[in-house]
């Protein structure tokens, strides 16, 4: 009967464990924008952003601007006034030194505090890490 019963305690300890749900793999967003669109970052990709920060959905959220949207960043008032708030709001706002260089942009987003650097190997390194990416 001790038998059974030490057998039966380990199937339902399998079991249990097979229901557990896994740790998260990472509470860390990268929100990758490249749309040059106005629109699509007034009503999709900064709205989404500042809402994944604020309402507590990621821990981390970090907005990755490449090509187009670096360039609207730096031209466009009520892009750069949302781009202010999300950084005070604690969202971490990269963009891609080789594009800003394309566009001529890179002290206009250096001034408006945007990390400016080589983002290919970073979004890789997220990739690898497990973060949770999408791209608008």
């Amino acid at each position: 009967m001790l038998i059974v019963l030490i057998v039966c305690a380990g199937f339902v300890n399998d079991l249990a464990a097979q229901d557990t749900i896994p740790a998260v793999a990472s509470d860390t967003l990268v929100v990758l924008w490249s749309s040059g669109d106005p629109e699509v970052a007034e009503k999709a990709c900064l709205m989404y952003t500042g809402y994944a920060k604020r309402m507590g959905w990621f821990r981390e959220v970090i907005l990755l601007a490449w090509g187009p949207s670096e360039r609207l960043m730096s031209e466009n008032e009520m892009v750069k006034e949302k781009i202010a708030a999300l950084q005070k709001d604690g969202v971490i706002v990269q963009a891609c030194i080789v594009c800003a260089n394309m566009y001529d942009v890179t002290e206009d987003l250096k001034v408006c505090s945007v990390d400016v650097r080589g983002t290919g190997g970073l979004l890789t390194k997220y990739i690898r890490r497990g973060y949770k990416m999408i791209s608008f």
